[in-house]
């Protein structure tokens, strides 16, 4: 190898009129980067992101930096790229720490940069304002899209830091409230890695089984504690609000003090104002809820025993207004024997008459000799035939012409007979459906509708009295929707004289016969024929 050249800003100037060394492109380049690498070692330049596109097929990161009146090549290597925290998006300003160097290749100068950071707060606030509107228009935010909590919980799902105080505070507070099964999947709250695995682990719980071994939470919990903006800047990642916004699971945001906001505080379907804040959302109050339960049972006692007291007056009103079965029977039965001697007399008057004419047509008979009868009977016959057969052609006419009017008499009087008919038939089922209507009103399947219910004992007999029940006495209770087996926990001791003996009930009433449909006024008096 040739011996190396000094550097340019090494050698002396040469005396005037005498020859520059000859350098190859090559050397004067490797000069200036060695000059320019030495001279500017690390350096902090502040300036806007411009002509980003992301990262190369490489994983290197290709951009410029710019200010009013200049403008600076820059670089980040993939190892220094996956290592940012603040990653550079267009248009951004922020301060980049690096080194100077040249590229030969183009004969331009760029800085290396090992970090980034915004430039300032206000520059972190346009960054989050930017996002929040971005993802606003997108309709993460919306109010349609957050669904309610659960109003009792039986597995909460935690996403927080194990070793920290927010997950003891959540933690005490639910034992307080309300102990329910927790599961924590234990993340990174700030650092490189925080957000993706905080959006993995949202992610991971929703993946879940319902019924499966881990079971799948009923509420999630996002939990940290108060730091500055960008401590917090993890949730202010574009990847953890839709992860929030996608979950199927009913979350809860509790990131930093009240006063402070992040991204995933609008996509979670509830923000706490701190983690203690968002167990006591999670569950209720344990006492509240079994003196609300205490409270609402008592004025259930109390409203079932004034219905009851409500509904034995109402039946004793209505025992007092139903009538006897023999005074009910009464009248129809005395309209039943007013008919009958009716027809006995009917029918004594009509055998009477029938009697009377057999004997009146006998005695015209006697006067009469049936020979002679029978010649004037013969001549008239023949008078009576020669007329038979000149009013047998006019009578076929006229038959004729009756037929046809008695065909047009018939086919009036079916059709009056027919709506006759159905207005007979509709009347009867008016009728029936009114009797069907009093019959369940008045049967005991009413009743059992309205929350009572039948007793019996193991031979399936009614029990009627507590004093006919004997402790341990296997009961069956009859309910609108079917019967259940129960037993007694105690009995009432008899009355001398007054109760049946236990285990037997009285006998049921017997039910009244149905009186006989009634008669219409033209039906009092038959005929014989």
């Amino acid at each position: 190898m040739p011996p190396r050249r000094p550097p340019i800003a090494d050698q002396e100037p040469l005396p005037p009129g005498g020859n520059a060394p000859e350098l190859s492109v090559s050397e004067l380049a490797n000069a200036l980067k060695r000059t320019v690498e030495d001279r500017f070692g690390l350096v902090r330049v502040r300036g806007e992101v411009s002509n980003y596109r992301g990262p190369h097929s490489s994983g290197h990161v290709y951009f410029s930096l710019k200010d009013a009146t200049a403008r600076l090549d820059a670089v980040i290597w993939k190892g220094a790229f996956a290592r940012l925290k603040i990653k550079p998006e267009e248009g951004m300003e922020v301060v980049a720490t690096g080194k100077l160097t040249t590229f030969p290749g183009k004969s331009s100068y760029q800085i290396v940069i090992d970090a980034l950071e915004p430039a300032g707060v206000g520059a972190l606030m346009a960054l989050l304002d930017e996002r929040r509107q971005r993802l606003l228009a997108e309709g993460l935010f919306d109010a349609e899209r957050k669904r309610p909590l659960p109003f009792l919980p039986r597995v909460i799902g935690v996403i927080t830091s194990p070793t920290g105080a927010v997950i003891r505070d959540i933690l005490h507070r639910l034992s307080d409230r309300f102990p329910r099964r927790v599961l924590v999947w234990p993340v990174r709250v700030q650092g490189e890695t925080s957000a993706a695995e905080v959006a993995a682990a949202i992610a991971g719980f929703n993946a879940l089984e319902a019924n499966g071994a881990i079971p799948r939470p009923d509420v999630l919990i996002v939990a940290r504690g108060g730091g500055s903006l960008e401590d917090l800047w993890s949730f202010n990642e574009e990847i953890v609000a839709r992860a929030a916004a996608a979950s199927a699971i009913p979350l809860i945001a509790a990131i930093g003090h009240e006063t402070d906001t992040t991204l995933i505080d609008f996509a979670a379907d509830l923000r706490a104002p701190t983690p203690t804040g968002a167990a006591e959302k999670a569950v209720p109050v344990r006492a509240e809820l079994i003196e609300q339960i205490a409270t609402l049972a008592r004025r259930l006692a109390g409203a079932e025993r004034r219905l009851l007291d409500n509904q034995a007056s109402r039946l004793a009103n209505f025992k007092r207004l139903l009538a006897s079965p023999d005074q009910a029977l009464a009248t129809p039965r005395q309209r039943r024997d007013l008919a009958q001697e009716r027809m006995r007399a009917a029918l004594r008057r009509g055998l009477d008459r029938r009697r009377l004419r057999l004997s009146r047509a006998a005695q015209v008979l006697a006067r009469h000799s049936p020979r002679a009868e029978l010649a004037r009977a013969g001549e008239k016959l023949k008078g009576l035939s020669a007329r038979l057969h000149q009013g047998l052609f006019a009578r076929i006419a006229l038959a004729k012409q009756e037929r046809a009017g008695a065909k047009q008499r018939l086919n009036a009087a079916s059709e009056r007979l027919a709506l006759a008919f159905l207005a007979n038939m509709r009347e009867r089922r008016e009728k029936l459906a009114r009797l069907e209507q009093l019959r369940q009103s008045l049967g005991h399947a009413s009743v059992l509708a309205r929350g009572f219910a039948l007793v019996r004992d193991e031979d399936n007999r009614l029990v009627r009295a507590a004093a006919a029940v004997a402790a341990g006495q296997r009961l069956r209770l009859q309910f609108a929707d079917g019967e259940i087996a129960a037993k007694a926990l105690g009995g009432k001791e008899p009355v001398a004289g007054g109760e049946p003996p236990r285990g037997h009930a009285p006998p049921p009433p017997e039910k009244p016969r149905p009186a006989p449909a009634r008669k219409r006024k033209n039906d009092d008096q038959g005929s014989l024929f």
